[in-house]
């Protein structure tokens, strides 16, 4: 019988992908992008400027940025040496896709890709934008030609068979179209955690973002404890994991609420993480979805390691809040 042995849940910003010197840039991005409070409610980089805490000006000096970003790269190496180790059969991957494979004309809330293989492809930077963005942005992807990533289809198959058994309506794809490939979520896994040692993957994707159709988080809570009710009976001797791809808080870094969710987390409080504030959890921040399926199925299975990065780029209090865990 299968075993789900490991649980992972990891930020997937670009901040992760960058060098130190290049978090000094993010503040051209987030001057002229879209903004939330921390109530959700749409804002101005000017308006979070007016209203920031001025002490994050400390939170901001080099030396502080320096010491932030060197542990944050050490969690990734962490996490990365965490999943050599399992040597696991197949690794659900739980993230949200952002207009890249799924758009308006069709926007499943819950998609299992149950393919035998996933693609991955390069980064058009033919684009406008930043062009240190678009070098950051490319390291989710291959750096020359498509590759196709395994998946376990078996698996996958079981997923779908046991979640619709157990009245959750899932949608399932099996191939994407020419051209395309999969987006950031599940390439940070491939390019960022595995490093050309893939281990077979079940996506699992989750309409985080894009109303009106997110799950609430008793949802997202409730479909990771049928995933690993479907894992325990899956007849094959496979040593599962599963990883939340993406959080915390941003693009405003809310201390208040990544620490919520990494304290229910560490005391498996259950009610809490399936009543957080749907208000709360919009934009970027609305990726802690991820991390409450994940939370579900694993609540059998110790957290053994946890830490967090309030990962504030500017003075208006922009940024992420850098999560990273490990549950075996």
């Amino acid at each position: 019988m299968a075993q789900l042995v490991l649980g992972i849940g990891v930020s997937h910003t670009p901040m992760l992908n960058a060098d130190l010197e290049d978090w000094s840039l993010f503040i051209e991005a987030d001057r002229v992008r879209a903004h939330r409070d921390k109530d959700g409610n749409p804002v101005t980089y000017d308006d979070l400027l007016g209203r920031a805490d001025p002490a994050i000006a400390e939170l901001i000096r080099p030396e502080a940025l320096e010491a932030r970003h060197t542990v944050a790269m050490g969690n990734l190496a962490r996490i990365r040496e965490t999943l050599r180790a399992a040597v696991l059969d197949a690794l659900i991957v739980v993230g949200d896709d952002q207009n890249e494979l799924y758009d308006e004309a069709n926007t499943p809330c819950i998609l299992v890709y149950r393919g035998e293989t996933i693609r991955n492809v390069p980064l058009d930077r033919s684009g406008g934008g930043f062009e240190w963005a678009k070098r950051l942005a490319a390291r989710y992807y291959e750096e020359a030609e498509p590759r196709e990533y395994p998946v376990d289809a078996a698996l996958a198959n079981h997923l779908v068979d046991c979640l619709i058994e157990r009245e959750f309506d899932i949608a399932c794809a099996s191939s994407i179209e020419p051209g395309k490939g999969e987006g950031h979520a599940f390439g940070f896994v491939h390019n960022r955690l595995m490093e050309g040692a893939p281990v077979p993957i079940v996506p699992i994707f989750m309409n985080t973002y894009f109303p009106p159709n997110q799950a609430s988080p008793r949802r997202c809570y409730r479909l990771g404890q049928e995933i690993a009710q479907a894992v325990a009976a899956y007849p094959d001797d496979a040593r599962v994991g599963i990883l939340a791809s993406g959080g915390l808080s941003h693009f405003t870094v809310d201390e208040e609420l990544d620490g919520a969710v990494l304290r229910a987390l560490r005391e498996k409080d259950s009610a809490t993480l399936q009543t957080l504030p749907t208000n709360k959890l919009n934009g970027g921040s609305s990726e802690i979805r991820n991390w409450l399926c994940a939370a579900g199925a694993l609540e059998d299975l110790p957290l053994t390691w946890m830490d967090y990065q309030p990962g504030y780029r500017t003075l208006a209090g922009t940024g992420t809040g850098l999560g990273f865990a490990i549950w075996s």
